[in-house]
């Protein structure tokens, strides 16, 4: 298979978070992704973007919620652009059945319209979610439509996607994108200057992600053990020259991460959040078994709730204003005795869009991070939106916990 496209049916503005699962895994099988979309779910956002994939061949994957109008829309848009006739499907109709049976629950019949798939068409084995796919094979390539949503997109992948990599006459591709945070785009340009943009077996870029750079290693050979050769032997240098920057690799997380130094260790945090609005703690407790090493959070928005929740003192806030180091070294303090968590975090800053001062522009924010070895606080002056600065705000005070952890 020389080349895939996918396509998500979503909100425009969603996280496309499914199709890089699906570019990832692509990617390892050798099969590299020419496009990426997201598109609405309506049939004039849809259709375009359904024939343009078509219209190029190769392998289509579309990402679209089994049931509601995109579980009616795509079948029928599919149908529509291959000349291939809408059938009922049994075997989806049963399943279909089956879920309300477990349910408690009789289907609607109007529902019978799910089980409508293009002639030729082929479930995909299951996941044990019972979420299924689809198929259908054409001449110039394979379409696969999966259920955006399913937590078993992988294995669903594993059912269909794998099986069709093979070496294709330019070989096999591997590929690996390592993760850094705290590092600027320059920066990670300088260290890397010996690799990027250079000829030969693997080829290393850089890219912007929300504040960060995402460091990407491609590399080829005509097999896969050779792939996987040629990127092992570069892969170890780029990591010794990103060297603390680089907390992760590929879909790995930093909350991940710091989930893992915390149970190492033994230890737990708190977190006290100001400007963040509670992004800390809510990405720590995305976490599954995160209730081992996150004690508890608070959201203390306003001067009154620094004082009567964490012991901030009045005369603090007065002196040096909500956004300052003493009053986050405090936040951190309070919300550490308050617990009794060896860890904690405090972020307090001017998210945006108003509020700014000369002194202290929006984007300002101080994060202070507590660990056994004693109280640590930062100043930060991130850009763009509110949202983008509280995002930026929380990758800091968690990158911040991370480096205390590694010592």
């Amino acid at each position: 298979m020389s080349s895939a496209w996918l396509l998500t049916v979503s909100d425009g503005a969603a996280d496309d978070a499914a199709a890089r699962t699906v570019a990832r895994v692509l990617a390892a099988e050798g099969i590299p992704v020419a496009s990426r979309q997201v598109v609405e779910e309506v049939e004039s956002a849809i259709e375009p973007a359904l024939r343009g994939a078509l219209e190029a061949g190769g392998l289509i994957v579309v990402l679209a919620q089994p049931g509601g109008s995109a579980g009616e829309l795509v079948p029928r848009l599919v149908a529509r652009l291959t000349g291939a006739r809408l059938v009922l499907n049994e075997r989806r109709l049963t399943l279909l059945e089956a879920a309300f049976a477990q349910r408690g629950q009789a289907m609607p019949r109007r529902l019978d319209r799910l089980a409508l798939l293009p002639k030729g068409a082929e479930l995909l084995p299951s996941a044990p979610d019972g979420w299924d796919g689809w198929s259908l094979a054409r001449k110039s390539g394979s379409l696969v439509v999966l259920p955006l949503g399913s937590p078993h997109l992988e294995v669903l992948l594993g059912n269909f996607l794998k099986p069709l990599a093979s070496p294709s006459a330019d070989g096999v591709v591997v590929q690996r994108v390592l993760l850094t945070t705290g590092l600027g785009p320059a920066e990670a340009e300088e260290r890397l200057g010996s690799w990027l943009g250079k000829d030969g077996e693997v080829s290393v870029s850089c890219v912007s992600v929300e504040g960060d750079v995402h460091v990407r290693l491609i590399a080829r050979g005509s097999t896969r053990a050779l792939a996987e050769a040629a990127l092992g032997s570069v892969e170890g240098e780029v990591r010794a020259a990103l060297g603390l920057d680089c907390y992760g690799q590929d879909d790995e997380d930093l909350e991940a991460v710091v989930g893992r130094l915390l149970r190492a260790r033994g230890l737990t945090v708190s977190v006290a959040e100001s400007c963040t609005g509670g992004l800390v703690g809510h990405r720590l407790t995305n976490i599954a078994g995160s209730s081992a090493w996150v004690e508890r959070g608070v959201i203390v928005y306003s001067n009154r709730a620094k004082e009567q929740m964490l012991g901030v003192p009045e005369a603090l806030l007065r002196a040096h204003g909500a956004v300052s180091a003493p009053v986050a070294e405090a936040m951190v303090t309070g919300i550490c005795r308050i617990s009794g968590s060896p860890c904690g975090l405090a972020v307090t800053g001017i998210a945006g869009p108003d509020g700014g001062t000369a002194e202290k522009p929006v984007g300002t924010v101080y994060i202070a991070c507590a660990a056994p070895e004693g109280v640590e606080v930062k100043r930060h002056r991130f850009a763009g939106g509110r949202i983008a600065i509280k995002w930026q705000s929380s990758q800091a005070a968690l990158d911040m916990l991370r480096r205390r952890l590694l010592g």
